[in-house]
Formats: structure tokens, C-alpha cells, sequence
């Protein structure tokens, strides 16, 4: 028997309150549709008693993998309670690059996207500087500088929200996009936006947090990929790493070292909510690994 296609891969999040039979009832409906299980994982907040699960499955063969995931959404939210979201194996999310004139993530996701490391598809680059449109065209990604001022900046959004949405993005990045994004934005842009911070969250929000961590004398440094909210840094936590530091590592030294963190978590946190492993709540994040 040959294996199951991923194209007609469905993956389903799934959260709501807790109550005995969930499993047992969600396996049951595939079963009875001669669907095939591939994955499956739950998660239970005793604290605030809510389950999440997510499940990856291959309908029967004479099922419609579109039909078939819309008919689970439906029965997990009417039958089940549960807030739903799925998604099919042959879906691939373009993605939106937003960048200033920091560069080290921006290149490092690039190339990702460049060598089909990720599943999904950078599409365009915005940026309120034009340092990086020739980096830009040696990936192949469409460039659009759009100046930011105080003055400007809600006419600048806008114009960047156009840009993004006409490329038909799914997820917008961040990496290191030196700009807060208002709430207009993230209200209007129509999709999720992470953003990568250089510090290991909730400590040292803000600007300038590797000279920040210097003068408090942190004997570690980390780094921060979050989702971007109206409030500075304080979006939903999806991946963070650290590394250990000494009194001998000057505020170039935190910068250097921290780089590469930035750009590890940061692959991180985009990985896996294109293979669709994130479910949000409580300003909080569970991430099926």
C-alpha cells in the first residue's frame, strides 16, 4: 500500500472546555468516516480547565479532503463546543517579510524560504528603509520601501497593510522591523503577525535590551519570538532560547551572541505555526511540538 498523500493531509486545532469523551468522540467521527489518524495530541489547563488538542489525518480515499475538513469544524463547534480551526496538507501560506536595516533574520529566513526549508512561501518584502531591496532581489522577493515618520505613520500602514494583502499574505514577520505596529494595523492586516525580540521576554522589553541586560549585569541573554500586539512586546510567547553570559561579555559581545538566537527562535516560532501547531489563548500560546 502506498502512503497517504499530504496533499490531502487535514490538521485541526482545537479548544474548549473540558469534558470526558472528547478524545473518544473526535477519534470515533474519523473512525466512522474511514478517515486515518497520522497524529493526535491534547493538552489540558487544569487551572482554567480547557482542552486543546490537535489531530493530523487522511480522509477515505473516495472522501473530499475539503469537504471532510469543513464537516469536522462544523461538528467540533456544534456537537463538541469547541473553537475549531483547520487546515489541508496542500495549503501553503505566503509570507509576508517586514525589516528595517538589521539584516541577520532576514537573511536567515530568506534563505529558509529559498531552500524549501519552510512549509510555506515568502512572497514580499516591506520596509521603511531601502538598505535591503537588493538583498530583496537576490531572493527573488518583490521590495517595497515605504517611508515611516511620526508624521506619516498611519498613512504609511496603510499603504503597507495594501501592499501585504495584495500579495495574498497569511502570516506576517517581523525580523527585526524596527517600527511598532499600531493597533489599526494589526486590527486590518487579516492575519497573524510575529515579530522577533532580542531579549528573553518579559525582561528588558523595549528598545536597546542587550545594553540594558549589560548594565544589569545578567548572566544570561535570550531571545523572544512573540505575536505582535497593540502593546509594546507583551503579544502571546510562542518560542524563546537562552544563552549564559559573564561579566567579561561587553554590550558588542551580548549583540553578537544574541544574534544567533534571534535567529534560531525566530525560524522557530514561523516553523511551526506554518505547519499549523499553534493554538492562542489567554494571551498565552500551547505549541504541539
Amino acid at each position: 500500500m502506498s502512503a497517504p498523500s499530504l496533499d490531502r493531509q487535514i490538521t485541526a486545532l482545537l479548544f474548549g472546555p473540558d469534558q470526558p469523551g472528547i478524545v473518544a468522540n473526535v477519534s470515533s467521527w474519523i473512525y466512522a468516516r474511514s478517515g486515518n489518524i497520522r497524529h493526535a495530541d491534547q493538552h489540558r489547563d487544569d487551572a482554567a480547565n480547557v482542552f486543546f488538542q490537535r489531530l493530523v489525518w487522511n480522509p477515505a480515499e473516495d472522501h473530499h479532503a475539503e469537504a471532510e475538513s469543513q464537516a469536522f469544524k462544523q461538528y467540533a463547534e456544534t456537537e463538541l463546543g469547541m473553537s475549531c480551526n483547520v487546515s489541508l496538507g496542500i495549503e501553503q501560506q505566503r509570507v509576508g517579510i517586514m525589516v528595517s536595516k538589521i539584516d541577520h533574520c532576514f537573511h536567515d529566513i530568506a534563505l529558509r524560504f529559498k531552500s524549501g526549508e519552510f512549509p510555506g512561501k515568502a512572497v514580499v518584502v516591506v520596509s521603511n528603509h531601502p538598505d535591503m531591496a537588493e538583498a530583496a532581489a537576490s531572493y527573488g522577493l518583490p521590495f517595497h520601501h515605504v517611508p515611516v515618520t511620526q508624521a506619516n505613520k498611519a498613512s504609511a500602514e496603510q499603504e503597507q497593510i495594501r501592499l501585504l494583502q495584495e500579495a495574498g499574505v497569511d502570516l506576517v514577520v517581523m525580523a527585526r522591523y524596527m517600527q511598532v505596529l499600531s493597533e489599526d494595523f494589526l486590527a486590518n492586516i487579516g492575519c497573524p503577525v510575529i515579530n522577533i525580540h532580542h531579549s528573553f521576554l518579559p525582561a528588558f522589553a523595549g528598545g536597546r535590551p542587550y545594553h540594558q541586560a549589560y548594565e544589569r549585569g545578567v548572566k544570561l541573554i535570550g531571545a523572544t519570538a512573540h505575536f505582535a500586539t497593540a502593546d509594546l512586546d507583551e503579544g502571546p510567547i510562542i518560542a524563546q532560547d537562552v544563552a549564559r553570559v559573564t561579566h567579561r561579555h561587553g554590550p558588542k559581545d551580548l549583540i553578537r551572541r544574541g544574534k544567533d538566537l534571534e535567529k534560531a527562535v525566530f525560524a522557530q516560532a514561523i516553523r511551526w505555526q506554518l505547519e499549523h501547531r499553534i493554538l492562542v489563548y489567554n494571551n498565552k500560546t500551547v505549541v504541539f511540538d
